[in-house]
C-alpha cells in the first residue's frame, strides 16, 4: 500500500498502528475504530485455498501475510478491506479470509465444553454465543460447508479434518429434533441431519 498524494504519514507510523507494541502478539489494532477515505483496489485476493494474492502473483512471504491480516475488515455491506487509519484497499475473498486448521475441546462433553478453533494464521477463536458456527449447504450437491466467526464478521472455514473431527464429537440436538450438532460454551450449534 502507498500513501496518498498529500498524505503527511509514513511507513513507520502505519507498523506502529498495526503493530503497537513491535509483534504480532500484541493487540489486534482497532480497525473497526478507522475510517479513512480514501478507499482503492490494488488486485489483492485470498484465495478459496488460503493464499493470499497481489495483482495475481501470490504473496510467499508469511510474515507479509500475517501483517496484512491484522488490518482485515469486513463491513456491513460485506466487502472486505486493508484498513489503516490513513487508507484503505479492497480485498477480493474467494469465500473465508481464514481457514481453521485445528479444534481442540476442553472440558467435559457437553453444553459446558469448549471449542477452540486455530487457523492457518495462527488466530484462535472459541466457538459460542459471540462466535458461532454455521453451515451452509450447497443446493446442488448437498456438500456442507461450515465456518467458524474469527472477529469481526471475518470468518473461518473449517478445513475438512476439522469438520470431520466435529462430527465426531456430534450429539443429537436437545430440542429432540433429527439433527446433530456439537457444544462450545453453553451454545448448541447444528451441523446436520442423522443419518
Amino acid at each position: 500500500m502507498t500513501s496518498s498524494p498529500g498524505s503527511s504519514f509514513g511507513l513507520e507510523d502505519t507498523l506502529k498502528a498495526i503493530l503497537p507494541e513491535g509483534k504480532f502478539a500484541g493487540p489486534l489494532p482497532p480497525v473497526h475504530l478507522w475510517n479513512p477515505e480514501g478507499c482503492g483496489d490494488i488486485g489483492m485476493e485470498i484465495r478459496a485455498d488460503g493464499s493470499w494474492w497481489h495483482e495475481g502473483g501470490r504473496i510467499h512471504r508469511e510474515r507479509l501475510v500475517k501483517l496484512f491480516s491484522r488490518i482485515l475488515r469486513k463491513d456491513e455491506d460485506g466487502v472486505t478491506y486493508l484498513v489503516t487509519p490513513h487508507e484503505k484497499v479492497l480485498v477480493h475473498v474467494e469465500d473465508a479470509p481464514f481457514l481453521a486448521v485445528r479444534v481442540d475441546r476442553t472440558g467435559e462433553p457437553g453444553p459446558d465444553q469448549q471449542l477452540t478453533f486455530t487457523t492457518n494464521l495462527d488466530y484462535q477463536t472459541t466457538a459460542g454465543p459471540d462466535a458461532p458456527i454455521r453451515i451452509e449447504t450447497d443446493p446442488e450437491t448437498g456438500a456442507p460447508a461450515p465456518y467458524v466467526l474469527v472477529r469481526g464478521r471475518l470468518e473461518a472455514k473449517l478445513t475438512r479434518p476439522v469438520f470431520y473431527e466435529l462430527a465426531e464429537l456430534a450429539v443429537p440436538a436437545p430440542d429432540g429434533t433429527n439433527r446433530l450438532g456439537v457444544w462450545s460454551r453453553g451454545v448448541f450449534f447444528p451441523l446436520g441431519p442423522m443419518a
